[in-house]
């Protein structure tokens, strides 16, 4: 969780930094006012992971603010969430950003090489909740881990779902993304030895309800292991997993000395 801190502390044992130098790193201001927001720049040596910017109801130049002063900040990979192509091609005028059509997302930054314990693996009832699910895929990739995409696996078809055991039963975290009744959470944590985290989406017809059908459904899921996140909160749901993936990376890397 605080990698930075105890890589700071390892560099002045090691004589790479001076005792003052590293002090002002941990005293610099925790966050930067910008007027129009607070920039938090010590979450990830709280949380283990940098601030992340939800686009939907920031404007361009808001955003473009927000990105500059973390770059300034020293943050090298920045995640934008739910912007539409006309904001990111608005936010591309002042910095380069990779836009995700389908997730609705755009990336500053190289991705970083993947460093959790193990894989992410992500799983779709439909081609219906693909958007959601890219959100979840390209959370989780920014954040350092290694993703296998399993998409239109649903509970109609379940022969689908079972060409794929061999990745089901070698994830570390799986998420199961659907909508309609939501089924597939319950399948997959039938399967799986590794945590489920459900996405129900509004994918699905009237009785639905745009979602909540999926998400009581999966909420009362039978199988043990499964969590659930908000309806469409594919973010969420890869932000989870990640951390997930790294709980265990520093404590094994420390054991193994």
């Amino acid at each position: 969780m605080n990698s930075e801190i105890k890589q700071l502390l390892e560099n002045v044992r090691d004589g790479k930094i001076s005792i003052d130098d590293a002090l002002l790193e941990i005293k610099k201001q925790p966050f930067e006012d910008i007027g129009f927001a607070k920039i938090d720049l010590h979450r990830k040596i709280r949380q283990g992971t940098s601030e992340v910017i939800y686009g939907k109801g920031k404007t361009p130049e808001q955003i473009i603010k927000i990105i500059q002063t973390m770059l300034n900040a020293g943050q090298n990979t920045i995640l934008v969430t739910r912007i539409d192509e006309q904001k990111a091609s608005e936010i591309q005028k002042a910095v380069e950003i990779e836009y995700k059509k389908d997730a609705q997302l755009g990336i500053i930054g190289k991705l970083p090489e993947p460093d959790g314990i193990g894989t992410i693996v992500i799983a779709t009832g439909g081609t219906s909740d693909i958007p959601v699910a890219e959100e979840a895929a390209w959370t989780a990739e920014v954040l350092g881990n290694r993703v296998v995409r399993l998409y239109d696996v649903g509970v109609a078809g379940l022969h689908r779902l079972l060409s794929h055991l061999d990745e089901i039963m070698s994830a570390s975290v799986i998420i199961a993304i659907a909508g309609m009744e939501g089924a597939l959470a319950s399948v997959i944590g039938g399967l799986a030895d590794c945590p489920v985290i459900a996405v129900p989406t509004s994918a699905g017809y009237g009785a639905s309800f745009n979602g909540l059908s999926a998400l009581l459904s999966m909420l009362n899921s039978c199988a043990s292991g499964v969590s659930v996140v908000n309806i469409d909160n594919g973010f969420g749901a890869g932000y989870q997993a990640s951390m997930i993936n790294h709980m265990c990376k520093a404590d094994c890397e420390e054991g193994k000395k």
